[in-house]
């Protein structure tokens, strides 16, 4: 019966990232997150840096906004090594403890073998340790993948390169040990989501491990309260 259950589940939800398009990042109310020479951005010295309009890191240190959003559509353009593990951080009320006090949309090379044989939660276009992505969309390394996040609220979703791979209502996520469908969630994500403020800071993961990471056209645009 759960078998036949979670099969139902999983082909509505199929069914609501194919009747879902990315949103198109264009119009008015859209600003870069990041100014060009990255005076708004909080982050370590001789970390971070941009050349040509790509933005990355030589460290396993994060670059993080200034100002706390709440309510908010971020989009931005990320590219990949071979190896790469990073994400996009959003709702960060503590920088210098961002792990258990935040959430992590994944980005994650799936072509690595340690990345493709991983936890599913662990995969790129997912909710990091909570939420696996719908459907492997990121591309090989090298390739500009496109990734969009809607954040209102406890309402997460996460569109990459044109499918919706993450569709989350944080308030179903009420304990820190155990998701709703019954898989552990790491330890050191101590925090319930459900607990989780939905207002902080945003940042970008830099060099974890021995790849890295690219990001360009980084922008933000906030929802009418």
């Amino acid at each position: 019966m759960k078998s036949a259950v979670l099969l139902a589940a999983l082909a509505g939800f199929t069914a609501l990232a194919s009747a879902q398009p990315q949103p198109a990042a264009s119009g008015p109310g859209w600003t870069p997150l990041f100014a060009p020479d990255l005076a708004n951005a909080d982050k370590p010295a001789g970390v971070w840096s941009v050349a040509d309009g790509e933005l990355t890191a030589n460290a396993d240190e994060c670059i993080w906004t200034k100002t706390e959003y709440e309510n908010f559509t971020l989009d931005l353009e990320f590219k990949t090594a071979s190896g790469t593990n990073s994400g996009v951080v959003i709702y960060c009320t503590d920088t210098k403890n961002w792990i258990p006090k935040s959430v992590e949309v994944q980005i994650a090379d799936p072509f690595a073998d340690k990345w493709a044989k991983a936890d599913p939660t662990w995969h790129g276009g997912g909710i990091f340790g909570h939420l696996a992505p719908a459907k492997q969309m990121t591309k090989k390394p090298g390739a500009w993948n496109h990734m969009t996040i809607a954040a209102t609220g406890k309402k997460l979703q996460v569109w990459l390169n044109g499918e919706l791979t993450a569709d989350m209502d944080m308030a179903l996520w009420p304990s820190a040990t155990k998701n709703p469908d019954g898989s552990a969630i790491p330890s050191w994500l101590s925090t319930p989501f459900a607990e989780l403020p939905t207002k902080g800071r945003i940042g970008l993961q830099g060099k974890h491990g021995d790849a890295t990471v690219w990001f360009r056209k980084v922008q933000i645009k906030t929802q009418a309260k």
